[in-house]
């Protein structure tokens, strides 16, 4: 699934792109990319046709594009979703399922919506275009100039789950998905099964800067593409997957101290980890034995 780089790679795109066209046509080539949409794809057509884009943002793993009435197109990208600027002309994509026709920025261009898997979609956020209700549970991001360092570090020392399990909540941290925290986690040296509660203030502003650094360095290189599902706005993909010190290198020698690298199944996925660089937590043995026997 995309992550904090990708989409932001994906947001910086629209901005350049769309931002300031006016919407003259919506195709709906599938309903279940719109299904989140509370009157269907007949009111998502009917409700941007006209409208004209202001802004292109960002929340975590969410875009969004603020309208001139207020509303937003909030969307998410799923496993397999690409938002492409294409010509009219150019060929329909094998999973296209929406297409915008647009009018004012680049001219003669057209906003794509293409899913494979369809796990993605867009809707309509009725007076969105500030901040989205439906997501403004979500935290902000390492990345954001309004990110609370403290307020993370607090939340973190109050919970007893792993280290991995709070990077990934997004409402404590939002943006980091599998790929980064497991890149992020390799350069602290620390376990992902580390509980939280057990990680002193130093040590998790020490993890904050290396998730910054690790997120850093992936939109430097356009993200992280491992296939041809991700790609920005143009169809390019990310060269991040090249710079990668953990994830995807299980039996890879460590590239700081040479042991082998280890996976292991973490909330139906992978996780990727030096066994001797990250150390699994000791875990609590039998409790010992208070009586004496035979009294």
């Amino acid at each position: 699934m995309p992550e904090l780089p990708e989409v932001e790679v994906v947001r910086a795109g629209l901005e350049r792109h769309v931002v300031g066209a006016t919407i003259t046509q919506v195709e709906v080539l599938h309903s279940r990319p719109v299904r989140r949409h509370p009157t269907g794809p007949t009111g998502f057509v009917a409700e941007l046709r006209g409208r004209t884009i202001t802004a292109a943002h960002r929340r975590g793993k969410y875009l969004w594009l603020p309208l001139d009435d207020g509303n937003a197109i909030l969307g998410h990208l799923g496993m397999s979703g690409q938002l492409l600027v294409q010509p009219p002309e150019a060929p329909a994509e094998r999973h296209l399922r929406v297409r915008f026709g647009l009018e004012g920025s680049d001219e003669g261009r057209e906003l794509r919506f293409v899913d494979q898997r369809m796990f993605g979609g867009l809707a309509v956020s009725a007076g969105g275009a500030q901040l989205p209700p439906e997501i403004a549970h979500i935290a902000r991001d390492p990345i954001d100039p309004e990110f609370d360092p403290e307020a993370f570090v607090r939340r973190v020392r109050r919970s007893s789950s792993g280290i991995k399990r709070l990077l990934l909540d997004q409402t404590v941290i939002s943006g980091v998905g599998n790929i980064y925290a497991d890149e992020a986690l390799w350069r602290s040296r620390l376990h992902g099964e580390r509980p939280g509660s057990r990680l002193t203030g130093p040590v998790l502003r020490e993890l904050l800067g290396h998730v910054r650094d690790v997120l850093g360095d992936a939109l430097a290189q356009g993200g992280t593409s491992f296939d041809a599902l991700y790609v920005n706005v143009n169809g390019e993909s990310g060269y991040f997957e090249r710079s990668l010190n953990a994830y995807g290198r299980e039996d890879e020698p460590c590239r700081r101290c040479g042991t082998p690298m280890r996976r292991a199944v973490f909330m139906n996925r992978s996780s990727y980890f030096c066994p001797v660089c990250q150390p699994a937590p000791r875990r609590a043995g039998p409790r010992a034995r208070t009586d004496t026997p035979g009294v």
